[in-house]
């Protein structure tokens, strides 16, 4: 099999390799032979607005002692006590309808012609791609190099080319979650089957697994104001007393609305001892406009606290005044691309960095935190003519460790949002022990939006499922339940 387009233009070929003679029969090696130009293509949609206005009271979480500390639920909350959701009111149902949407999306467009492209070693059996891909193509990997501290060993992507009219028209229709509102959906009779699965001795998790995987988080919300008012008793409480550990970090991961998980992961990475800066990266460099403000909003309303004051007061240098453009929620959002801009800021770029000796960081955090996506995927192609490098590789040589995450995850989410959840659910998992409540979180907050896309950049990413991955990381109900709601 012949790889059209090997080695690119304008790159030095890989001295020895392939072989002479050899170039159909060779099996490329991980790292060093790409994929041919164009290929796999990726998922474009739309960008649905995300829902605003403010959460009406319905139901209403425990007012004492609220949530544990960073890094998970399990455990006693933190001295002093953790933020408490409002006693009567609570935080209710989330305005917008069924389902929680607002991300933009993949664009479309494909990687090729460049050395380091995405590697997957050996390639699928039978040089197939798996038949779950629409139209036998598989969604393509975001150019990459990444921090090792943030994800060790990852691997090396670069973009040469985009190829904006390759994307098959499977992919075209959009992004999807893989929890989507229940039919005909009763919350008083959901509320009385997670009564009778918790009454008595024993608690039968299933019952709950079938409910709560299976509804969306609007319905959620239904079900728990139902709960409340047919027994005058609080869901959540109820559920806490039950079960346990990663099990019940989840449950009340999912009872949580949207905004407020956001918000809630937020104040916890902030608080107490230390900042768990990839957990602020995650949520403020990867949402809409629209999101960053419902989020600021209710970090304010909910915990009385002012998130960029906070974010000042645990980051600092650079990557404080990144969070903070972040926070601000003012990116651009303009769908069409301006290729002058483009080319300008590629040079900008170039000269605040590669071109000449320091780097003046504030041309990055300029272009980087106010461009639109569409506008970025432009500029890293503009940048690798210019430049003669990937806009991802450049960054890696000029920063390092935090701002540098940060600076990448914007652009990876440029270039393919499901590929960067994908990664950062692959390193939650990966070697000994697992990351849960990175693991729940992106499960979580992706189950209405993506994460099918995920799904499919997970396995073409690893050569495995996500699914399989769980399931040899979790145990017990917790697998079952994280199970159910990836759909394996």
């Amino acid at each position: 099999m012949s790889y059209p387009g090997y080695p690119p233009t304008g790159y030095p070929a890989f001295p020895g390799y392939p072989p002479a003679g050899q170039e159909s029969s060779f099996p490329p090696p991980a790292g060093q032979y790409p994929y041919p130009a164009g290929f796999p293509p990726m998922g474009g949609g739309a960008y649905p607005p995300a829902p605003t206005g403010g959460f009406p009271g319905a139901g209403g979480y425990p007012a004492p002692g609220g949530y544990p500390a960073p890094g998970g639920y399990p455990g006693a909350p933190p001295a002093g006590g953790a933020p408490s959701y409002p006693g009567g009111q609570g935080f209710g149902v989330p305005p917008g309808g069924a389902g929680f949407s607002g991300y933009p999306q993949p664009p479309a467009q494909s990687y090729g012609g460049g050395p380091g492209q995405i590697q997957i070693p050996g390639g699928f059996p039978g040089g197939q791609i798996p038949s779950q891909y629409p139209g036998g193509q598989a969604p393509a990997p975001y150019p990459n190099q990444i921090n090792t501290e943030f994800f060790p060993s990852c691997p090396v992507f670069s973009p040469i080319s985009l190829d904006y009219s390759s994307e098959p028209a499977a992919m075209i229709q959009g992004t999807q979650g893989t929890i989507r509102p229940a039919a005909n959906f009763d919350a008083m009779k959901d509320a009385e089957v997670l009564r009778k699965a918790m009454k008595g001795f024993g608690t039968d998790e299933q019952a709950i697994v079938d409910v709560v995987a299976n509804r969306s988080n609007d319905q959620r919300q239904k079900i728990k104001a139902a709960f409340k008012t047919m027994y005058g008793k609080d869901l959540i409480k109820d559920l806490k007393s039950e079960l346990s550990g990663n099990m019940e970090e989840l449950i009340l991961a999912l009872f949580m609305p949207p905004t407020y998980y956001d918000a809630w992961s937020l104040r916890n990475a902030m608080k107490g001892a230390g900042t768990q800066e990839r957990v602020l990266i995650e949520i403020l460099c990867t949402r809409s406009n629209q999101q960053i403000r419902d989020i600021v909003n209710c970090y304010r309303s909910e915990f009385g606290r002012d998130i960029e004051k906070d974010i000042r007061s645990d980051t600092s240098g650079h990557f404080e005044r990144l969070l903070v453009s972040m926070c601000q929620g003012n990116r651009d959002e303009n769908q069409n691309v301006n290729h002058q801009m483009a080319q300008e800021d590629a040079q900008r770029l170039y000269q605040a960095g590669e071109g000449k000796l320091g780097t003046d960081e504030s041309s990055f955090n300029m272009v980087l935190a106010t461009r639109s996506f569409p506008q970025l995927r432009a500029t890293v192609e503009a940048y690798s003519r210019i430049a003669n490098r990937d806009l991802l590789s450049s960054i890696g040589r000029e920063f390092s460790g935090n701002v540098e995450n940060g600076l990448k995850t914007i652009l990876q989410c440029a270039l393919n949002r499901p590929a960067f959840f994908a990664e950062r659910l692959y390193y939650s998992m990966r070697g000994a022990g697992t990351d849960d409540s990175t693991l729940v979180r992106i499960v979580v907050t992706r189950s209405e939006i993506d994460l099918v896309q995920v799904k499919q950049t997970f396995a073409q990413m690893y050569q495995k499922t996500l699914g399989t991955m769980i399931s040899s990381d979790t145990s017990g109900d917790y697998r079952r339940l994280l199970l159910a709601i990836v759909g394996q």
